[in-house]
């Protein structure tokens, strides 16, 4: 679908992946400004770039940037993952949330937190979120090849997703001190509050490698809507193409997990909002829906550190309130077009 300006063709695509840039730039902008003690754009700017005062630069480099960072990486992780499982699996409700991939990413990094493994390396808690996610992705394709229905699909994942919550809730009952009880209920309910470029660091190269990965295949993930044999009859690898789709969300995925905890649901409505504007096509798809939930949820963060709480709210309570409606709104919205 292209739009005729002129004599030329402008492509749908690019103006709208330019126009998610701007909006998360213009984001950025607000999250390192706003805070309790309230820079204007300027100075937060000029900090930004080395000119501002010494507690200007402090306060916008090692606290604000580094969550605007995390909160803007982590949504387009999980907004380039939920993009390719359902291109993938050929089902708008697929989601490393609803799938049981974030849930089990978050039963590696718990694990992480209760055996104290951070003393050990810092690599151990991102090691441990995206092992967790390769394994249940693995799983999931796996179960792929079994089962023809997608209902049942989902229903795996989400009994996956229950049984890496009940091994959550029993490592939090037979947590050894209140402190790392803490750290694991914090974990779970997601937030990007007080982290540091550190953080980033460790999370950021298990995040590019996945997308790189994920977005390589792009284009096989268009021609997988034929159909998986007339696919492979047009020449196009499917296991291959199955086992790069399932190590790159794995790798997306359990870094946005070790980086935020748990964030439901972003995955999901970020391709179903930007699907339209791509024609439909998988492979165009991946990039504006990493931009859009990267955008979605700095807003969220945001959003949560103005709203006048008592104490802060959790980025994943918030995303899960809207989330989740939303998930229930496209799922209805499939069955009526379906029935």
């Amino acid at each position: 679908m292209r739009a005729i300006s002129g004599s030329r063709a402008i492509d749908p695509v690019w103006v709208l992946n330019s126009v998610l840039v701007l909006v998360a730039l213009a984001l950025c902008a607000v999250a390192i400004s706003l805070g309790s003690t309230p820079l204007g754009l300027t100075r937060a700017v000029s900090a930004l770039v080395g000119n501002g005062a010494v507690a200007d630069a402090i306060v916008v480099l090692e606290i604000r940037l580094p969550r605007a960072l995390a909160a803007l990486l982590t949504g387009a992780a999980l907004g380039l993952s939920g993009a390719a499982l359902q291109g993938l699996l050929r089902n708008p409700l697929a989601e490393p949330g609803v799938l049981g991939v974030s849930a089990s990413a978050s039963l590696g990094a718990t694990l992480a937190l209760f055996f104290g493994l951070l003393s050990v390396s810092s690599w151990a808690l991102p090691g441990a979120a995206v092992a967790g996610a390769l394994a249940a992705t693995a799983l999931l394709m796996l179960a792929a090849r079994r089962v023809s229905s997608v209902v049942t699909l989902l229903l795996i994942g989400v009994g996956l997703s229950s049984f890496a919550g009940a091994l959550m809730a029993l490592l939090m009952n037979l947590s050894p001190n209140p402190f790392t009880l803490s750290d694991m209920v914090n974990w779970m309910l997601g937030s990007v509050s007080n982290r540091s470029l550190s953080d980033l660091y460790f999370a950021a190269p298990f995040m590019l490698v996945g997308a790189v990965v994920l977005m390589l295949v792009r284009n096989d993930l268009s021609v997988l809507t034929l159909g998986e044999e007339a696919a492979a009859g047009s020449g196009l690898n499917v296991a291959r193409l199955r086992w790069l789709v399932i190590l790159g969300t794995g790798l997306c995925t359990g870094a946005s997990v070790s980086l935020a905890g748990a964030i439901g649901f972003v995955g999901i409505v970020a391709p179903h909002i930007v699907r339209p504007w791509v024609a439909y096509r998988p492979g165009a798809v991946l990039v504006p829906s990493a931009l859009l939930a990267g955008c979605i949820v700095l807003a969220a963060d945001i959003v949560v550190r103005i709203l006048p709480t008592g104490s802060e709210l959790k980025l994943g309570v918030v995303a899960a309130l809207i989330g989740a409606p939303a998930f229930v709104w496209i799922a209805s919205r499939r069955g009526v077009e379906h029935a």
